[in-house]
């Protein structure tokens, strides 16, 4: 059952990646047979059921670890702060990011997603310079 219906706006590759998975989900349905439960889901498990937590997590490690990543190391979650930490990097209104996570307001965006990436680093290379001083300029 469908709770809510929301419209999003998306970039391209998603678009793609999501017709894709139509594809292969319709070829999951077929290998299913009368074993298929329709439940309407984008993301749903080889029977059509809905996936629990647990579900999401493993599959989540066996893509982590084709990435040649540590799975112990990665959760679903750090993709949200991913998400947010690269939108602001990129410029993003932190309020335009907020909407996109459901935030009521910017303060859990701002004081638990995002991390600044670029002017961490920027600041660490200046850091570094005034530490060593300029000796082959």
């Amino acid at each position: 059952m469908i709770d809510s219906v929301i419209t999003l706006a998306m970039p391209m590759r998603c678009v793609v990646a999501l017709r894709l998975h139509r594809i292969r989900q319709r070829a999951a349905k077929r290998a299913a047979g009368q074993k298929w439960r329709e439940h309407g889901h984008v993301f749903a498990s080889q029977v059509g059921t809905e996936l629990d937590a647990h579900h999401v997590r493993r599959q989540f490690r066996k893509v982590i670890k084709s990435a040649g990543l540590r799975p112990d190391d990665w959760t679903p979650r750090e993709m949200r702060h991913s998400f947010v930490s690269l939108l602001s990097d990129a410029k993003v209104p932190l309020e335009d990011i907020s909407r996109l996570c459901g935030h009521s307001g910017t303060a859990v965006t701002e004081q638990v997603y995002r991390h600044q990436i670029r002017p961490v680093m920027i600041e660490a290379a200046t850091a570094m310079d005034d530490i060593f001083g300029d000796k082959d300029q």
